[in-house]
């Protein structure tokens, strides 16, 4: 594997990880309602300007991927998406990069 795949392939766990830590520490602290953490995103002008700043990213991400997968014929790169929108972005683009540089048989 090349070291440019290793860095990937570890900033997509690290993306999966520490962001998980503070959701879960939330999850803990007040409630396990998805709705009530959704809510607590939007309790200012910066926190929603910070979602709709990811939710673009995410669909970005989305739209490139499956043109991508498209010409490529990569279907393994599809589980990057499900990894964008139920993790975040911070693990889903660069799990997609790990796939995709993956070398060609």
């Amino acid at each position: 594997m090349s070291p440019l795949r290793m860095v990937y392939l570890a900033l997509a766990v690290w993306g999966a990880i520490h962001p998980m830590y503070y959701f879960i520490t939330w999850f803990q602290q007040n409630t396990w309602d998805i709705m009530a953490m959704v809510d607590a995103w939007h309790v200012n002008a910066a926190g929603s300007g910070l979602v709709w700043d990811l939710t673009i990213a995410a669909v970005t991400l989305t739209v490139w991927i499956i043109a991508e997968v498209a010409v490529r014929r990569n279907w393994l790169a599809l589980i990057a998406i499900p990894a964008t929108f139920c993790i975040g972005v911070s693990c889903g683009l660069p799990l997609y990069l790990f796939l995709r540089t993956a070398p060609v048989r």
